[in-house]
């Protein structure tokens, strides 16, 4: 049995937040404002895994309520969102992402978001694309009020 899920994130950018993507710090005045670390990349690559082993979603499990949620290593949600789809007998094949944000220039970094997260998975880091886009000025990420990302993963039992 095969399965797919999507998973989609959004953050607004904060003068008072460190940028995070990936897992990777990046060099940039503004950072995602969120409970967590809010690394957009990684709580959609959650979305996607939940939603296709159909477990729900990353609110559900890692609530923005929770006191000991406050300001977490995302990786540290992806690995537990990875045990629950071990749990659950899935297998992860593959992971595909697109970031959305006008700037910095995210390109340099996807080769260690993707160590991150084949790490953290236990996945060949051929298994993950990552790519980014701008929103050619357009809209809310246009802007540079914010940042979203798109995951698609394919699991299997």
């Amino acid at each position: 049995m095969i399965r797919v899920g999507l998973g989609f994130d959004t953050h607004k950018l904060s003068s008072d937040r460190k940028l995070i993507l990936g897992s990777i710090p990046i060099e940039h005045p503004y950072g995602c404002a969120g409970h967590s670390d809010a690394d957009v990349l990684i709580h959609a690559v959650c979305d996607a895994l939940l939603g296709a082993a159909n477990l729900r979603d990353i609110g559900f499990h890692f609530p923005d309520t929770e006191p000991k949620y406050k300001n977490i290593n995302s990786l540290i949600l992806l690995q537990e969102t990875n045990r629950l789809l071990i749990a659950n007998q899935w297998k992860i094949e593959n992971i595909d992402t697109t970031l959305v944000i006008q700037e910095p220039k995210i390109q340099p970094y996807i080769p260690q978001m993707q160590t991150a997260l084949s790490q953290t998975l236990n996945l060949p880091a051929d298994c993950i694309s990552i790519k980014a886009k701008t929103s050619e000025k357009l809209g809310f990420i246009g802007r540079k009020e914010g940042v979203s990302a798109y995951a698609i993963a394919l699991i299997s039992k």
